[in-house]
C-alpha cells in the first residue's frame, strides 16, 4: 500500500492535488480527523487492499491542535507496519494566500467574528508547524497556476515506482522572491545577461539564440561544470539515504534567460543517470 497525505495551509492548492490524484487512480479522503488516521490504516489493511493500493489523505488546520503535535508518532507508527508513507506539504506567501481568498470570497477555516483573515494565516501557519517539519516534500505554490500545479503533481506525485530519487531542477528569478520548497540554490546573476542584448531580449534560455550566446561565455560553461561536479558528488549521497525527493534551484534576475539555460543543461545531463528528473521553469509560460 502506497500512502501520501496531503497537508499544508489553506489556500495552498490541497484540494487540487487530491483530485488529480483521484484522476490518477488514488482513493482520496479529504480533511480526515489525525485521530482517526490509525484506525482507518487498520481497517485498510483488513479490508481487500486492491481498492486502498494507492490512499491520499488530505490534513489541515481543522484538526485540534493537540492532535498535530502527535502527527510525527502517527505517522511513524503506520510506516512501522510497512507502508508506504509519503508527506506532501503545500504552502504559499502571505500576500498570495490573501490576495485568493479575496478573489474566491471563500472562509478561511480559522476565521471567525473574532479572528481575521490575516491573524488566521498566521495562527494556521503555527499550528501546521509539526506537519511541515516532517514533510517529506515540500511545494511552494504561490506562483504556480493550477495547470502547473497538475503537471506538478503527476511528475513529482504520480510517478512510476521507481526505487531511485526525484531530482528536481526549477528556475526562477530573484526579483519575484526565491522558493520556498527549495534544497539547494545556486545564483547565476554572475553570468552575462541576455537581457541586455537586445536582439536576445524576447527569447529564453531555451531558444537557440541564448543558448549560443551564453556556451560563448567561459563562466557560464565553468559554473555548470561546476554545479554538475558538486551534485554528482553529493546526490548520490541522498539518494542512498532514502531520499525521495531534492530540488535544486538556479536563479537569475528575471527567471528568463540564464536560469532557464543552466536548468535545461542541467536536466540534459542528468536525464542519462538513473534519476527520476523533473524539470520546472517558474516565470515561464
Amino acid at each position: 500500500m502506497k500512502l501520501l497525505i496531503i497537508s499544508g495551509l489553506s489556500g495552498s492548492g490541497k484540494s487540487i492535488v487530491l483530485d488529480t490524484l483521484e484522476d490518477c487512480g488514488y482513493y482520496c479522503i479529504d480533511n480526515l480527523p489525525i485521530t482517526l488516521l490509525a484506525g482507518f490504516i487498520s481497517q485498510v489493511m483488513q479490508a481487500d487492499v486492491s481498492t486502498y493500493e494507492k490512499t491520499a489523505i488530505g490534513i489541515d488546520a481543522r484538526n485540534q491542535r493537540k492532535s498535530l503535535l502527535n502527527f510525527t508518532s502517527i505517522v511513524n507508527a503506520i510506516r512501522k507496519q510497512g507502508i508506504e508513507c509519503e508527506v506532501v506539504f503545500l504552502q504559499a506567501e502571505e500576500n498570495v494566500l490573501l490576495k485568493r481568498y479575496s478573489e474566491t470570497r471563500r472562509k478561511h477555516p480559522l476565521t471567525t467574528s473574532r479572528v481575521a483573515l490575516k491573524e488566521a494565516l498566521k495562527v494556521e501557519k503555527e499550528m501546521m508547524e509539526p506537519v511541515l517539519r516532517y514533510a517529506d516534500i515540500v511545494l511552494d505554490t504561490s506562483r504556480t497556476y493550477v495547470q502547473q500545479l497538475r503537471e506538478l503533481v503527476k511528475s513529482q506525485l504520480e510517478k512510476n515506482n521507481e526505487q531511485h530519487l526525484s531530482l528536481q531542477f526549477q528556475s526562477f528569478g530573484f526579483k519575484h522572491g526565491i522558493p520556498l520548497d527549495i534544497d539547494f540554490m545556486f545564483d547565476v546573476r554572475c553570468l552575462p545577461n541576455p537581457y541586455w542584448v537586445p536582439e536576445l531580449r524576447r527569447f529564453t534560455g531555451k531558444d537557440r539564440p541564448v543558448i549560443d550566446y551564453l556556451n560563448k561565455s567561459e563562466d557560464a560553461r565553468q559554473l555548470f561544470k561546476d554545479i554538475r561536479v558538486f551534485l554528482e558528488q553529493w546526490v548520490p549521497r541522498f539518494d542512498t539515504d532514502n531520499r525521495s525527493y531534492l530540488t535544486v534551484g538556479i536563479g537569475c534576475t528575471g527567471g528568463q534567460h540564464r536560469s532557464v539555460y543552466l536548468v535545461e543543461m542541467l536536466v540534459n545531463h542528468f536525464k542519462k543517470t538513473d534519476l527520476n528528473v523533473i524539470v520546472r521553469h517558474r516565470e515561464l509560460p
